[in-house]
């Protein structure tokens, strides 16, 4: 029977398809920690106030990619290059979504409207990882080699969407609502095509690795199809409601340590 659980279990198994796997997600949360890094140089002095936190959100992103590189080298394997069909940040940033790298890497100042765009993009990406993390605390987390790591990722996942969601809120009681809710749907509504496209492309590529048959590739490509169907129908609302968190203030502290994994 086909399963998020035993899909992932037949990834971890091998050493391949492992490998893979957390190639793609380390090279993802690194992408994520230089963004947030010079997101937080950047930051106009009307919002100096929120660097700290967004200085925190990347170090958190550098420090999961170590971590899955730390899973790598304790099974004896090297990461192997990223394909581009399943590089998750560059391709929404293609589709015009958050911030681009070109503007990032100049020494300008960034605009009130640019942080909007930074938040209300996290808040969509950081919804995605989130569910993702929840999925594999709930399968794995209490695997013996990759449990540790699933947690602490996890902690950090809903750490940097209570961020998401209390700072937007207080930008939108602000006056910025109407700019918010305007990014949020643009932002999920490509998110959800993107996230389709790269699930296509990681299984793809996993089905080779694995030697799938045909039929299993079929089934597991009309699974994606279907939830991006539920998605564009209305599923993407989840990912741009706003309320306030339970945990307040969220990054409000000092980056924490990577675990030993």
């Amino acid at each position: 029977m086909l399963s998020a659980r035993s899909l992932f279990q037949e990834i971890l198994d091998n050493d391949d398809s492992y490998r893979l796997f957390c190639s793609i997600a380390a090279s993802g949360e690194a992408q994520g920690g230089w963004e947030n890094g010079r997101i937080a140089s950047l930051v106009p002095e009307s919002m100096r106030a929120l660097a700290p936190k967004i200085t925190r959100h990347g170090a958190d992103e550098d420090k999961h990619g170590r971590i899955f590189n730390a899973l790598l080298r304790k099974r004896g394997l090297d990461p192997v290059p990223v394909p581009p069909e399943t590089d998750y940040t560059m391709l929404l940033e293609k589709q015009g979504i958050g911030l681009a790298h070109e503007k990032l890497r100049r020494d300008e100042p960034l605009t009130e409207n640019d942080i909007l765009v930074y938040l209300s993009h996290s808040r969509v990406t950081e919804q995605r990882a989130a569910d993702q993390m929840d999925m594999l605390v709930k399968y794995f987390g209490e695997h013996p080699e990759v449990g540790k790591a699933i947690r602490q990722i996890c902690n950090d996942e809903d750490n940097h969407l209570a961020y998401c969601h209390e700072e937007l809120l207080r930008l939108a009681y602000a006056g910025h609502g109407r700019t918010i809710q305007r990014t949020l749907r643009e932002s999920a509504l490509a998110e959800i095509a993107v996230y389709r496209d790269v699930s296509l492309a990681v299984m793809s590529h996993m089905g080779r690795v694995l030697k799938w048959p045909r039929a299993k590739s079929a089934v597991l490509a009309a699974g994606i199809h279907a939830m991006y169907v539920y998605e564009r129908a209305g599923g993407w609302r989840r990912m741009v409601s706003l309320t306030m968190p339970e945990r307040r203030d969220a990054l409000g502290g000092p980056a924490t340590t990577a675990a030993v994994v």
